[in-house]
């Protein structure tokens, strides 16, 4: 496999398999974080161009809320979370008792509130990825950025530029009660990685 594109079938759906059992994992951590039923719709996983992934998004002025980690062992490259305004204003009334604010302007205590949901998160896709194949793989403390979508895809999409021009997207819904508020997770892998990931899984 050279690149994203050549994924077959069966790959692609295994590539479903780990977004599913991630945000399974993601919606129970969650759940225990906040202290309150989180359920989840069944996520979406497509592959997608940088340009597509702004437009599922709102469009490259949306607002967000960017969580970046670097994947380090046996599987390197990054996974991106890009959390809507509605995502972030509920875990942050749901720990804190306050509103995320308009201007997307975080204190330090919102700040690392973030931080820790986005490495709980991150933690329970990359786990998901270590119980199919049995690598290990290691994460980064997450860096968090709030501006607008097109300046948030542009850091993976020059970094990895290298790599593919497309990005495995997992689309979530996360649901509190009544509220239901959307994530994006973002996972690009090296080339060599995602071999590493299908070999394991005996798809290569």
């Amino acid at each position: 496999m050279k690149n994203y594109d050549d994924l077959d079938a069966m790959q692609l759906d295994a590539l479903r398999e780990i977004g599913n059992i991630g945000s399974g994992n993601a919606a129970t951590a969650l759940s225990v974080m906040l202290q309150e039923p989180v359920d989840i719709a069944v996520p979406t996983i497509r592959i997608l161009e940088y340009d597509d992934v702004i437009e599922s998004l709102g469009g490259p002025e949306q607002l967000l809320v960017g969580l970046m980690l670097q994947l380090q062992g046996d599987v390197t490259g990054m996974i991106m979370f890009l959390l809507k305004q509605d995502f972030a204003h509920l875990v942050l009334q749901q720990l804190m008792g306050v509103e995320f604010p308009e201007n997307g302007e975080l204190d330090e205590m919102a700040g690392s509130a973030i931080q820790e949901v986005g490495n709980i998160m991150a933690g329970s896709f990359v786990n998901a990825i270590g119980e199919m194949t049995g690598l290990t793989i290691d994460i980064s403390v997450p860096d968090l950025c709030v501006d607008m979508a097109g300046a948030i895809l542009s850091a993976p999409a020059i970094y990895y530029a290298n790599i593919s021009d497309k990005i495995i997207c997992i689309e979530d819904e996360l649901g509190n009660g009544n509220v239901r508020a959307g994530t994006h997770v973002l996972m690009i892998p090296e080339v060599d990685s995602l071999n590493k990931i299908m070999s394991s899984l005996g798809l290569v």
